[in-house]
C-alpha cells in the first residue's frame, strides 16, 4: 500500500502539472501573443468553454470507467490524448480553433483525471485516506513548481514548453499505469440500524455544499489576491504577491499530510475539516479587517494555509462518502463540479459586492461561506 499511494500521490502531481502551468502561464502568453489588446476578452471566451467541457468531461468519462470497469485504460487514453493536443495548440492561428482545440483538451485531460480520481477510491481502504489526502495536497505545489521550471529564460522556446509539459505529465503519471494495484477495497456492509453505510447517510450533500463554499473564496482569492493587495499598498509588486501564492502553497502540504495521519489514527476524518474550515473563516474575517500590508499577507495566510489543506483532506474524504461504489467514478465527476462552478459565481458575486462594499464586504461574505461549510459537517464529524 504505500508504494502505491506514493505512486498515485505522483500521478496526481502529473495530472495538476498537465493544467496548472498550461492555463495560468502558457496559455495566456500565447493569446496574448495571438490577440493583443483583445486578449482578456479571448481569455474570458476560452475559460468559459473550457470550464462546461472540463464540467461534462469529468462526468461523462467517470461514468464510462465505472460501466467499463476499466479505469486505467482511460487514463492512458486521456494521457496520450491531452499531451497530443497540447501539441496541436501550438498551431492554432484564430479564436475559433483556439477555442475548438481547448474544449477538446478539457476533455482528453478529465479523460485521465476522471478515471484517476476514481481509482484511489477502488485501491486506498478507509484507513489511509488521510494519508492520501495529505499526500496529494504537495499536487498544487508542484503544479505552479513546474510552470516556474518550464519559464525559465533561455530553457525553451513557447512551442517547446508544452512539449516538456507533456513530458513532465507522462513521466508522473505512467508508473501507476504499470504497478500492480492493491486489491480492490470491498462494499462496506449494509446494516439496519448503525454500520459504516448508516454512518455516512445523507453525507455527500453536505459534503458537496461544503467544498463549494471553500472553493467560491479560494477560486476569488486566486483571481484577485494581488489587486486586493494592491488596494491596501501600492508598492506591493506581482513577484511579492507570487511569492506570499507560493509560500502558502508550500507550507500547506506538509500540514496536510501531518492532520491526514492524525485522522488516521484518531479515527475522526471529519474533524480536521471542520476545523480547517472554522480557521478559513478566522482567516477571512482578518482579511475583512485588515488595515496594514502586514495584517493582510498573515489573514491571507492563514486563510491559505487552511483552505489548501481543507481541499486537500476534503478529495479523500469524500471518497468514503459515496452512496455506490459502481458509480463512484461518475459521483465524483458531481463532485468536480465543485471545482469548476465556483470560476462562474465568482466573479458575477465579485462585481455584486466590490462596487458598493469594497473587499470588505466579499470578504465577510466569504467568511460567512466557510463558516457554513464547517457546521455543515460537525454533524458528520460528531458520528465518527
Amino acid at each position: 500500500m504505500p508504494r502505491f499511494l506514493l505512486l498515485y500521490a505522483l500521478a496526481w502531481a502529473g495530472a495538476a502539472i498537465a493544467y496548472v502551468p498550461f492555463l495560468s502561464i502558457l496559455l495566456p502568453v500565447r493569446v496574448a501573443g495571438l490577440a493583443g489588446a483583445a486578449d482578456v476578452s479571448w481569455l474570458a471566451y476560452i475559460a468559459f468553454a473550457g470550464a462546461i467541457a472540463a464540467s461534462a468531461g469529468h462526468i461523462a468519462f467517470g461514468y464510462f470507467s465505472d460501466i467499463t470497469g476499466n479505469r486505467r485504460g482511460w487514463i492512458c487514453a486521456g494521457l496520450i490524448l491531452s499531451c497530443t493536443l497540447l501539441f496541436a495548440i501550438t498551431r492554432a492561428r484564430d479564436l475559433p480553433t483556439l477555442i475548438a482545440l481547448i474544449v477538446g483538451w478539457q476533455l482528453a485531460l478529465n479523460m485521465m483525471l476522471a478515471p484517476l480520481a476514481a481509482l484511489a477510491g477502488d485501491c486506498v481502504p478507509d484507513a489511509h485516506k488521510g494519508l492520501l489526502g495529505g499526500l496529494m495536497a504537495f499536487a498544487p505545489g508542484l503544479g505552479a513548481l513546474s510552470g516556474a521550471a518550464v519559464t525559465i529564460p533561455g530553457l525553451a522556446l513557447p512551442d517547446a514548453r508544452l512539449a516538456l509539459v507533456a513530458g513532465i505529465v507522462a513521466c508522473c503519471v505512467i508508473p501507476v499505469l504499470l504497478v500492480r494495484l492493491p486489491p480492490r477495497v470491498p462494499d462496506p456492509p449494509v446494516a439496519h440500524d448503525a454500520g459504516p453505510r448508516h454512518l455516512w447517510q445523507g453525507a455527500m450533500p453536505r459534503m458537496w455544499v461544503a467544498r463549494l463554499a471553500v472553493q467560491i473564496a479560494e477560486a476569488a482569492l486566486f483571481a484577485y489576491l494581488f489587486v486586493w493587495l494592491r488596494s491596501i499598498d501600492p508598492a506591493m509588486s506581482d513577484n511579492q504577491t507570487a511569492r506570499v501564492f507560493s509560500a502558502v502553497l508550500i507550507l500547506s502540504a506538509p500540514l496536510a499530510l501531518l492532520a491526514g495521519r492524525w485522522a488516521d489514527r484518531q479515527e475522526r476524518p471529519l474533524l480536521p475539516l471542520v476545523l480547517c474550515a472554522a480557521i478559513s473563516a478566522c482567516g477571512l474575517a482578518g482579511m475583512a479587517l485588515s488595515g496594514t500590508l502586514q495584517t493582510a499577507i498573515a489573514a491571507y495566510a492563514l486563510f491559505g494555509i487552511a483552505s489548501s489543506v481543507f481541499l486537500a483532506l476534503h478529495s479523500a474524504q469524500t471518497l468514503r462518502v459515496l452512496p455506490r461504489s459502481d458509480r463512484r467514478g461518475r459521483d465524483l465527476g458531481l463532485f468536480n463540479l465543485t471545482n469548476t462552478l465556483p470560476s462562474l459565481i465568482m466573479p458575477w458575486l465579485t462585481l455584486a459586492l466590490v462596487p458598493w462594499f469594497g473587499f470588505t464586504g466579499l470578504f465577510v461574505v466569504f467568511a460567512a461561506l466557510a463558516l457554513g461549510a464547517g457546521l455543515l459537517l460537525v454533524p458528520l464529524a460528531r458520528r465518527t
